[in-house]
């Protein structure tokens, strides 16, 4: 990624130069395959004399016109930037530039629908890529109002931030050059935005099927909504659904932040090859596309969807009405539309335990991120793109909103709307730091959050919180503390508003029940707890009951052993996750041992309701027989789990959610002759299960199964491949093949990601995954010494997200314990040799040899089990 890169201190030095006012873009999207036609005219203030430099990635530049001044091309065009002399007080800039489409989900991405042959684009601009479509001051503080003239195949739809005005104006002549049908081509003129940032522009163009509806504003206006996909997945698009969650959203959102929707139409588009789960460009919302559901899914992955959707509609006050001024305040974006997005769920849809769902889900992973030695504050030092890129973690998002949550309950929802409201007001259409926000709420809620900030937002780590109990002879509770432990690197004790629960068997029904709820503040290594001194002890205390605080749990001993025996007999799923939580937290921290955890969720799991807690549950449990068990137990441990796997899905409701996933987690560990017969016969239909539909993407993971266990090939897959010639077909290809258990198939998985540039990013990730999957690990042992040798290459020669992808997803983790290859030496002595490599490298590099060294402590734990 060389000459790409801006630095904050140029993206301030810039804007103390430069006053942007406006940028009229022109494209043609019709001119061929491989590029297509840029033109910006500029419209800009500056410091009269001062130099300056505008973004530009583009293969060629025709043309850099600066106030009637034709500039040397040949002089002030270089990598990334245009240079800028001279300046006057008031400016206008031309580029004309011919501009390159991408496959890497990075600028504007050009995708061929293998159904019909029909070319479809998407723009994804976040953080640094409006650059790679038209010249662009290129960092968020430097907004501008945006006019889009876009010449397309006159078939396609275009869509981009403002409604078009009027009809697309025929082309005489025009001729098609970019693949698909030629039917002539057309330019659509759309309406000049509101000043915005350049990273929220789109232009999504194709021949999307789309279906349209409105709703009324609460200032009057109508709002157009449009929900789009492509031509050939349309008969699965549930646009009903989308909409009454999209409706339910900005009914919330306008009474919550008392600021009627910003913009003057809201459009939801599902694209293919999307690099992320969604992209909050204003009023054109691009999604994954495996949000349109052509399979039955899990319910999870359904709540996902209502989550993302109204997240993303969160953005477009907080992030798109008002930006943060640098990446620095990224955090402020995400977690508060993640906050934002999981209240609304809770209060405004049918998925009104969305609160466990943020508790496993997304607070698991902010406490996996805030451990790595990577863990950063969540004001995060962003001192360049390279930093911002890999940022997108769970402090940025998952840290930021549990503490965000955990300050909602601190100052008064009421308060913290009310400042939030005062911000918008006084920030509309502007940019802000941590400091404008914080400054909204000090005024009404009356606190001072200057030592919140330093503690919470300024500080790393996560404390564990323990409890002490004694008891008398007759079981009555004689001192009970709250004990905080601190991280060595990140000694730092936090004040925690949190709740102290009790549960006790209700011997009429059999039900765990709350008998005990006591809400205090708690501060430093030990606080006493003398509201429950005199009460009986309950048969499981849990400490931060309602999850309100941000903080690692453990169960003292009699907790967990009555957690072991009645899991499954909790009325509430949060306290039931909340325990799963600190079970897992003390089997990744090597405090219990692994095979502990897998027996908990196998003798539970059929009693857990919550769909995304299933999910994460055996997301853990296939994390501890692959990493954390003993080498020694590992496979007696695997083949268990797997029959258990089989036994359940069988034992499950029939057509329940529980049941397909258990299912596919079945067919993803089956290793035995007798585990994959059990795949064989449910893939061709001599055994089934009742209310099990063996559909499209259910038969590819089968197959897959059975590929990765040596029981099926080439010739099945492409047959597979020919009933299911689409993308997602070819995806679930790549990774089959991937899958092939021989040393040719794996060399030929690690070429065309590494070595090549043909893959396109949603292949390259599907490869990737099929050539992790093994039963037999030495058939990764070869690529230890190439991935090391070759980090460097790639993060030079490959796109961010591209190369991220490959230095996370081919890191040796698997080979944790294998000592011919020592991952961890040959980690240890990567970043010895290389204390110069991009820091954004590293840290990908020191987040993956965390795991490694984590896996390796928690398998001598679980060896020590008795």
């Amino acid at each position: 990624m060389p000459g790409e890169n801006l630095t904050r201190a140029e993206a301030r030095e810039r804007a103390g130069v430069v006053r942007t006012e406006s940028y009229d873009v022109t494209l043609d999207l019709t001119t061929g395959p491989t590029t297509f036609s840029s033109r910006t005219v500029a419209r800009f203030g500056a410091t009269a004399g001062a130099s300056t430099f505008i973004d530009l990635i583009a293969p060629t530049v025709h043309e850099v016109t600066l106030n009637g001044r034709a500039l040397d091309i040949a002089d002030v065009v270089a990598d990334s930037r245009i240079r800028l002399d001279d300046l006057a007080d008031s400016n206008e800039l031309v580029v004309v530039a011919d501009a390159a489409y991408m496959n890497t989900g990075e600028g504007l991405h050009r995708f061929v629908d293998p159904v019909d042959d029909e070319v479809y684009l998407y723009s994804q601009f976040e953080v640094a890529d409006s650059r790679r479509v038209f010249a662009v001051f290129e960092q968020p503080d430097l907004k501008a109002s945006f006019t889009f003239t876009v010449t397309a195949p006159a078939h396609w739809t275009v869509v981009s931030n403002y409604p078009q005005v009027g009809m697309p104006a025929v082309v005489e002549g025009g001729t098609n050059r970019n693949g698909g049908a030629d039917k002539g081509t057309a330019t659509w003129t759309f309406e000049t935005t509101p000043r915005i940032s350049s990273y929220i522009t789109a232009i999504i163009a194709g021949p999307y099927h789309a279906e349209h509806r409105e709703l009324t504003s609460q200032d009057g206006r109508t709002i157009p909504l449009g929900v789009y996909c492509r031509g050939s997945l349309a008969e699965h698009l549930d646009t009903d659904n989308i909409v009454d969650i999209t409706r339910a959203g900005f009914d919330f959102y306008e009474r919550a932040f008392g600021v009627a929707y910003p913009f003057a139409k809201y459009d939801q588009l599902f694209v293919p090859e999307f690099n992320a789960g969604a992209m909050e460009n204003a009023g054109a919302v691009t999604f994954l596309e495996s949000y349109v559901f052509r399979s039955k899914v899990p319910a999870a992955t359904i709540e996902r969807r209502a989550v993302t959707i109204l997240h993303e509609l969160a953005h477009m006050w907080f992030g798109d009405l008002v930006t943060m001024r640098w990446w620095d305040d990224l955090w402020l974006n995400e977690s508060f539309a993640e906050y934002m997005s999981t209240l609304a769920t809770a209060q405004a849809t049918r998925w009104t335990s969305a609160w466990t769902t943020f508790s496993s889900l997304e607070k698991n992973w902010a406490y996996r991120q805030d451990q790595l030695p990577s863990t950063h504050p969540i004001v995060a030092d962003m001192r360049d793109l390279q930093d911002v890129e890999v940022n997108f973690d769970g402090i940025t998002y998952a840290k930021g909103a549990s503490v965000l949550k955990q300050l909602v309950s601190w100052v008064g929802q009421d308060e913290f709307f009310a400042g939030v409201r005062s911000y918008f007001a006084k920030h509309a259409w502007g940019n802000t730091e941590l400091r404008d926000f914080l400054t909204e709420l000090e005024a009404t809620s009356g606190r001072d959050l200057s030592a919140w900030s330093a503690l919470w937002l300024e500080q790393a780590g996560v404390t564990l919180l323990r409890p002490e109990i004694e008891v008398d002879g007759d079981g009555v509770i004689t001192s009970f503390a709250v004990l905080q432990e601190v991280p060595a690197d990140y000694p730092v004790q936090r004040p925690h508003r949190l709740a102290i629960g009790g549960y006790d068997l209700d011997a009429a029904t059999g039900r765990l029940v709350q008998t005990v709820h006591v809400e205090l503040d708690i501060d430093g290594a030990r606080t006493e707890v003398p509201a429950l001194v005199g009460v009986r002890r309950p048969a499981l205390v849990l400490v931060n009951d309602d999850d309100l605080a941000y903080a690692k749990v453990r169960l003292d001993e009699q907790s967990l052993a009555a957690s072991i025996d009645l899991l499954g007999s909790f009325d509430d799923s949060l306290p039931r996750t909340l325990v799963w939580t600190a079970a897992w937290d003390a089997t990744r921290d090597g405090e219990t041992p692994a095979r502990d955890f897998v027996d908990l969720v196998l003798n539970n799991i059929a009693h857990e309701t919550d769909s995304s807690v299933v999910l994460v549950l055996l997301r853990q449990l296939s994390t501890a027989l692959d990493l954390y068990v003993a080498p020694e137990h590992r496979s007696a441990t695997e083949i268990a789990a797997a029959d258990r796997l089989l036994a359940l899905a069988r034992a499950a409701e029939a057509g329940s959610d529980t049941q397909l996933q258990l299912v596919k987690v079945f067919a993803g560990r089956a290793a035995t002759t007798e585990q994959l017969d059990a795949v064989r016969d449910l893939l061709d239909g001599h055994a089934t299960l009742e209310g099990l539909s063996i559909d499209t993407d259910l038969r590819w993971e089968l197959l897959t199964s059975l590929v990765t266990g040596g029981r099926a090939g080439e010739p099945d897959i492409a047959a597979q491949l020919a009933d299911d010639a689409t993308a997602t077909g070819q995806r679930a290809a790549a990774a089959a093949r991937a899958a092939v258990p021989t040393a040719e198939a794996k060399a030929a998985a690690w070429a065309a990601v590494v070595d090549e540039d043909g893959l396109p990013n949603a292949l390259q990730a599907a490869t990737i995954a099929g050539f992790g999957r093994v039963h037999d690990r030495a058939l990764l042992v070869p690529f230890v010494a190439p991935y090391f040798a070759g980090l460097e290459r790639v993060w030079e020669d490959k796109t961010n997200e591209m190369a991220q992808n490959i230095v996370v997803g081919l890191y040796p983790t698997e080979l944790a314990d294998d000592a011919s290859v020592d991952v961890l030496g040959a980690t240890d002595a990567w970043l010895d040799g290389h204390p110069d490599a991009s820091p954004a490298l590293r840290r990908l590099v020191l987040e993956s040899r965390d795991g490694v060294r984590r896996a390796l402590a928690a398998q001598q734990a679980d060896a020590r089990r008795a």
